[in-house]
């Protein structure tokens, strides 16, 4: 899927990011590893929209987001699974005692994230 190219540097970048941190630093860094792979991913859906003439509405729900995609490509469809496992982390990870997040949620992060990133990089370098 073709993503705004702005839009698309900033979520690979928010990858990269994750994946860096959760392999290289000690103690993991889980909450922020959750959310980047949050942020990412919300990237890459309102970098969709946008290159497809919406405006993206101010939300962080990967859910709302994608069924506005859904609308546009229903391809988008098979990526409700993995929003659904990351749309937690969107804010409760910036905040102590907010949401419980251990090594196996971030690799699980993780891999969706490689899922949403692997579905967009057929349009994109």
């Amino acid at each position: 899927m073709t993503v705004n190219n702005d839009w698309y540097r900033l979520a690979k970048m928010d990858w990269e990011t994750a994946r860096y941190i959760f392999n290289n630093m000690n103690p993991k860094p889980l909450e922020i590893t959750c959310y980047l792979a949050h942020q990412s991913a919300e990237k890459l859906l309102k970098g969709f929209l946008v290159e497809n003439g919406r405006e993206p509405p101010k939300t962080h729900n990967l859910m709302s987001l994608n069924d506005l995609c859904v609308a546009i490509e229903p391809m988008f469809e098979g990526l409700d699974n993995a929003l659904a496992d990351l749309n937690p982390y969107s804010v409760q990870p910036r905040y102590p005692q907010e949401i419980e997040i251990t090594q196996t949620d971030a690799v699980q992060a993780l891999k969706c994230l490689d899922t949403i990133m692997n579905f967009f990089k057929r349009g994109n370098p």
